[in-house]
Order: C-alpha cells, then sequence, then structure tokens
C-alpha cells in the first residue's frame, strides 16, 4: 500500500496534482480513515498540518508531495515535503510512486548541458573524470563502446567511485523503502551524457543487478 499525501499553493494546482494521481492509479481519499489496500492519494488544504500530526501520531506511512509555492504554512506540506513538484512533474512522480511488486534502482546517465534530472534521488557529478571527448578516435562513440569503457574504467577514481555508491545505495535503500520509496533514481552526469556518466551508470546497473531484492533500469537521457 502506498499513501500520498499532497498540499499546494492553491486549490487549482492541489485539484490538478490529485487528478494526475488519480490517472496514474491512485485512487483520492477524503480522510485517513479510508485507507486500505493499494494506493492512494489524500489532497490537503492550508497546509495539512494538523493531518500530518495525526497521521504521525496513529504511526501511519506515507510520501509527502507539494505542489508550487511555498504556502507559508509551519508545519506544512510545502515545509515537511518529501518532493517540492511543478506541473510538469506530477505525472512522472505519480508513476514512481506506485506500488510495485520488486522495488527499482534507475541507474541514469545525464548532461549537464541539458540540466540535471528533477527526480534523482542521488546525484553524482562524473566531471572530474578524463574525459573520452578530447580523444579523436573516441569522440564520435558514446559510453556503450568498449574503447570508451576501457578509457573510464582505466582511471582508478572511476572504480572507487563506484565502490562508494554502490554501497551508499545498499545502506540506504532500507531508509528509503520505510518511506514508501519502491523507485530509487541514481543519476550520473557528466558534461554531454555521452560518455563518462553512460559508463558509470551501465556499470553500476551491471553491479546491481547481481544482487537480489529489487529490479534495475539502465536509461541514457541524452543519447538516442
Amino acid at each position: 500500500m502506498t499513501l500520498v499525501i499532497v498540499g499546494a499553493s492553491n486549490d487549482e494546482r492541489l485539484e490538478g496534482a490529485l487528478t494526475s494521481f488519480e490517472a496514474a492509479g491512485f485512487e483520492r481519499l477524503e480522510a485517513l480513515d479510508s485507507l486500505g489496500d493499494g494506493d492512494f492519494v489524500l489532497g490537503v488544504s492550508d497546509g495539512g498540518a494538523e493531518l500530518l500530526r495525526e497521521a504521525d501520531r496513529r504511526g501511519i506511512k506515507y510520501v509527502l508531495v507539494h505542489d508550487g509555492d511555498d504556502d507559508g504554512r509551519p508545519g506544512g506540506t510545502y515545509e515537511r515535503a518529501h518532493h517540492r513538484i511543478e506541473a510538469e512533474q506530477r505525472e512522472e512522480l505519480a508513476a514512481h510512486l506506485r506500488s510495485r511488486a520488486r522495488p527499482l534502482v534507475t541507474c541514469l546517465a545525464f548532461g549537464y548541458k541539458n540540466g540535471p534530472p528533477p527526480d534523482a534521488t542521488l546525484l553524482v557529478d562524473a566531471r572530474f573524470l578524463d574525459n573520452p571527448y578530447w580523444v579523436p578516435e573516441l569522440r564520435e562513440l558514446s559510453g556503450r563502446d568498449a574503447d570508451v569503457v576501457d578509457f573510464v574504467m582505466k582511471q582508478p577514481a572511476a572504480g572507487r567511485l563506484l565502490d562508494d555508491v554502490e554501497k551508499m545505495v545498499g545502506d540506504l535503500w532500507p531508509l528509503y523503502q520505510e518511506k514508501g520509496r519502491m523507485h530509487v533514481v541514481v543519476a550520473f552526469g557528466c558534461t554531454g551524457g555521452r560518455h563518462r556518466s553512460v559508463v558509470l551508470a551501465s556499470e553500476l546497473a551491471r553491479r546491481l543487478e547481481e544482487k537480489d531484492g529489487f529490479d534495475v533500469d539502465f536509461v541514457t537521457r541524452d543519447i538516442d
């Protein structure tokens, strides 16, 4: 069961967010007492501080989302939000928060020139590594090609980084699950999202696929 509590900067934004969660398969609730099995979304107005305190008192696990600007309500959805979103992020977040039979880790490669992904759980900047772009025979290749993989992974810092990130995912994963998160995005960024980030995201996905307990997805955002 997943319960998402949504607040917003105004009533129009709240209704838009609730509609997006319903479209993703969540059932809209009017009160905490209506909880059952499944995925539910509950909208709150006026910051929802009292309802949040009640949910905490009763030990109800929930994911807290605030849509839009700060509403200035102490102890409310903006101040305590797990996710602060804009309208264009509603559908993607709703899909990520749906219950899954098995948890999912997405290993994502992106380019900073196109902006970081808004839904990254862990964001790793790979631009400290030597860039294959400046090697003429590697420039037109990508991190999916063996020569680029060799170039990146022969740098000792790449292996040390992956060891650290792999351990971090393993240590933090149970804590995210306690908050109802069944989808974690580990995003590696480099300048163009074509070489270093692709190699690292692919290698982390390979390592995680060898572990039990969750599914793994490998995504390259900025290359075909």
